[in-house]
């Protein structure tokens, strides 16, 4: 009995890997590539057609090295990364998807903000790094894994955030809109155009010559490096980051019932006794990993990574959103131009909801000094104080100095790409 129990377990275990690996096979399928460009196989000097002979199990390979560059917008939330991911929505040439990885997060662990689980962290990030490495191929059927309910004949109504995707809102993806439809509100756009064909998608993601994508649920740059390293792909990394007491001061406001203890201590004075403090210190710590990373510039990351201060931006968009161009080695477009001109002159009557990106944009970026209490100004620099040195933010020392818009908190700093 006891040998017909060991045999049992065998079995299961082996059924098990077997499982696994079938189930790996499977979604790595895509991607197989010629391991080594040279004039046997995938030669960047032979003729398109002869690569393409040579190469027919692997055409995302040659085609990633020849054109397209991948994008990837690493930010946290209420960072200003919905602003700076639609510097690359307007782009003529960029296929943009905002925050897919909502599906990853929603599917798996569904209570991943409350959860802080190793375990939970790297199945999240291990989905995400596949979801990613799809999404850059264009395959976008990868998605129907984590969409609930699951698209039918390819359609669905559940992507989150459709209408944030320019690209997802105009022919050939929607084909119901025309020439006045071409600047359309994210609401609009979903009345518009109905469900979204994934099939349609994924033919118009192979018609752009980049991918863009924005997220806010990958914590450290450190955590893309089988991306980044993956030769399939073109892959650029712009972390985005703010001053955590701008980041602190806007979800207080933005999400009123997980920050009301938060708010609590604004409004008394007096700071619970229950206060979820990691709700603040999980950013700083974040920050410091992932800047130290960047800033540290292993090789692994050369000509990968460029470092954006929120605060700079906002100050002079034209200017920064042109380096940003600049290092990615895309010709910036006009529409690009003209975006930045018609919304970063705005003011707070101009967004029409919490998302938006119609601002005064250099007034948002100080808006939070007006909106904390010094006590808590204080605690956020006590607590952050390594990560606002590393970025160049300065510390109030008093209710007068925090208030005084002539008293500058922001360094002159010029964080270089790592080119």
């Amino acid at each position: 009995m006891q040998c017909s129990w060991k045999a049992v377990l065998l079995l299961a275990l082996a059924s098990i890997a077997i499982q696994y690996t079938a189930i790996r096979t499977f979604t790595a399928k895509s991607f197989h590539s010629c391991p080594i460009p040279n004039p046997v196989n995938c030669g960047l000097s032979q003729d398109t057609d002869a690569a393409d002979r040579l190469c027919d199990e692997s055409p995302t390979f040659a085609y990633n090295l020849s054109r397209k560059t991948h994008v990837l917008i690493l930010a946290t939330t209420r960072s200003g990364s919905s602003f700076v991911g639609q510097l690359f929505n307007q782009h003529f040439d960029v296929f943009y998807l905002f925050e897919p990885l909502y599906h990853v997060q929603y599917t798996l662990i569904p209570k991943l903000t409350q959860s802080k689980s190793t375990t939970d962290r790297r199945v999240m990030l291990g989905a995400s790094r596949d979801l990613l490495r799809s999404l850059y191929d264009c395959d976008l059927y990868f998605l129907e894994n984590y969409i609930k309910p699951q698209p039918v004949n390819h359609t669905t109504d559940r992507l989150f955030r459709r209408g944030a995707s320019k690209a997802l809102c105009s022919p050939p993806v929607c084909e119901s809109l025309g020439a006045v439809d071409l600047h359309l509100e994210e609401g609009d756009c979903v009345k518009k155009c109905g469900t979204l064909n994934l099939t349609l998608a994924t033919e118009s993601c192979r018609e752009h010559g980049h991918v863009a994508i924005k997220t806010v649920r990958v914590p450290e740059v450190s955590d893309l490096r089988a991306l980044v390293e993956d030769p399939r792909l073109n892959l650029k990394v712009i972390q985005l980051v703010r001053d955590p007491r701008g980041i602190l001061a806007s979800r207080s406001e933005t999400f009123r019932d997980t920050y009301r203890l938060w708010r609590i201590w604004d409004g008394t004075g007096r700071k619970p006794y229950n206060l979820d403090v990691t709700q603040l210190t999980t950013v700083c710590e974040d920050f410091w990993n992932s800047v130290s990373t960047g800033l540290n510039r292993p090789p692994w990351l050369k000509g990968k990574y460029m470092l954006v201060r929120y605060e700079d931006l906002a100050r002079n968009p034209m200017k920064k959103t042109e380096e940003i161009y600049d290092f990615l080695g895309i010709p910036m477009d006009s529409n690009v131009e003209r975006w930045i001109q018609n919304n970063t002159r705005g003011d707070r009557s101009s967004s029409k909801h919490k998302y938006g990106t119609v601002r005064n944009s250099a007034a948002t970026a100080e808006k939070w000094r007006f909106r904390l209490s010094y006590e808590i100004v204080a605690f956020t620099q006590h607590a952050c104080q390594q990560v606002l040195a590393q970025l160049g933010y300065k510390t109030a020392s008093s209710e007068e100095e925090l208030k005084n818009l002539s008293i500058s908190l922001v360094e002159e700093r010029d964080f270089l790409p790592f080119s």
